[in-house]
């Protein structure tokens, strides 16, 4: 399936990439930490079987552009333009999937543009008070001090060290699913990029990116959990399965953190069940 390029300029003037192939209703699909749009590379040709995909970069790597300062908004501007633009294009709302924190960017784009009709969200929820959301327990998403021992290998360009304490203490993936994702090509595009986790694991923990905040939403929400995931995955994910006004929660048995990747029938199934795919009208 051959993608068309093309850049959408955001708010503060940062051009983000968009990858757009398939046929159907539009489906803007935001990649997590580290990655760009190749991580749909798996299920893209199965979704676009039935969606139009606009798949981005997000700001900061692959062939999208950066900003002066980063802040998570950022992200959910850069989120809401090209929604906003796809929407005029098509003259339909736009459904959304997000992967982890691709998920929370697009939880607060929904909250600045009335294009988003639905919203499908893989472990992107953020952790409920006193799961450790600041980071100063083992019990939320990100241990006591992993960002300084990130950003102490970052700084000594260690960058597989890096990349690899972030999975492993993040991400929780497994020994031996590390050690396959290391053997993985993909692994040097990830480890260019591992800088950025920094400043996003900064940017989730802002009140910008809040359970408070993003249970504001009120398009329908789908959350995916995988069946096998660590158990902060699924604290946050029913923590905002309670909150949202219409969510629902569909787990994905066998999977981790990358059903996209290694469940990808499941995946999909679960997708386009959700965004009804041969009815799209409410």
């Amino acid at each position: 399936m051959t993608a068309v390029q093309r850049s959408v300029v955001s708010r503060d003037g940062t051009p983000i990439a968009v990858f757009s192939s398939g046929k159907g209703a539009p489906l803007l699909l935001v990649h997590g930490a580290t990655a760009d749009h190749t991580t749909w590379r798996s299920v893209g040709p199965l979704l676009g079987r039935r969606f139009r995909l606009h798949a981005i970069d997000r700001r900061g790597r692959g062939a999208s552009g950066d900003g002066p300062a980063y802040s998570i908004e950022r992200e959910y501007e850069d989120l809401a333009t090209v929604t906003d633009a796809v929407a005029a294009e098509t003259g339909s709302p736009v459904d959304v999937v997000g992967h982890s924190y691709g998920g929370r960017c697009a939880l607060g784009a929904a909250l600045l543009t009335p294009n988003i009709r639905r919203l499908v969200v893989y472990e992107g929820a953020p952790s409920p008070p006193g799961a450790g959301a600041g980071g100063t327990t083992a019990t939320g998403y990100r241990p006591a001090g992993v960002e300084r021992r990130i950003a102490e290998l970052v700084e000594a360009d260690d960058r597989d060290a890096a990349l690899e304490t972030f999975m492993r203490e993040i991400v929780r993936m497994p020994p031996a699913d590390l050690a396959a994702f290391r053997a993985d090509p993909i692994w040097p595009v990830r480890a260019a990029a591992v800088g950025t986790t920094l400043r996003e694991l900064e940017g989730e923990a802002s009140p910008a990116a809040s359970l408070e905040a993003l249970a504001g939403v009120a398009q329908p929400v789908l959350q995916l959990l995988g069946g096998e995931s660590a158990e902060p995955f699924r604290e946050a994910t029913d923590a905002l399965d309670v909150r949202l006004q219409d969510g629902r929660v569909v787990v994905i048995d066998g999977a981790r953190h990358a059903a996209h990747h290694t469940h990808v029938d499941a995946f999909v199934a679960a997708v386009e069940a959700f965004l009804g795919a041969t009815d799209m009208a409410d």
